[in-house]
């Protein structure tokens, strides 16, 4: 399992999550998810293992910690990662701490998400927008 805070992969064995135990990550000894139940944190270096080659669409939502408007957008992608489980993956790309990244796809303002579906970004939204709105452009590419 990926940690959603640090990126760090850590091994969890299947039998200790089905006795209830909680997963921490060896690196940053935070709780672990699993996928869909919350955003993943990608990073520079875990971008094309995590987003490019996810099977699912993915939504990426690049923000920086600075950003009012990237803090108002945060519950909604939470929201939308539970909602959308199984069907769209999340992530959560710092810009600021991901420059390398940003600057490949010219993010230019945040809040963007990106939507990338079969390692190629297919859709931009660009500013804060209301959740139907993300989720009706979203469902374009859900399937088939």
């Amino acid at each position: 399992m990926r940690c959603g805070h640090c990126g760090a992969v850590n091994r969890v064995p299947r039998s200790k999550l089905e006795q209830g135990l909680e997963a921490k990550c060896g690196r940053c000894k935070q709780p672990l998810q699993a996928a869909g139940s919350a955003p993943w944190v990608v990073t520079d270096s875990t971008f094309a293992a995590d987003v490019e080659r996810s099977p699912l669409p993915v939504l990426v939502d690049a923000w920086a910690a600075w950003c009012g408007p990237c803090r108002m957008l945060a519950p909604t992608i939470e929201e939308l990662a539970a909602e959308l489980e199984g069907k769209v993956r999340v992530a959560k790309l710092d810009v600021d701490a991901n420059p390398a990244t940003a600057s490949r796809f010219d993010i230019r303002s945040i809040p963007t998400l990106l939507v990338v579906k079969g390692g190629r970004e297919v859709d931009r939204i660009v500013g804060v927008q209301p959740k139907h709105a993300i989720r009706a452009r979203l469902e374009r590419f859900v399937g088939g």
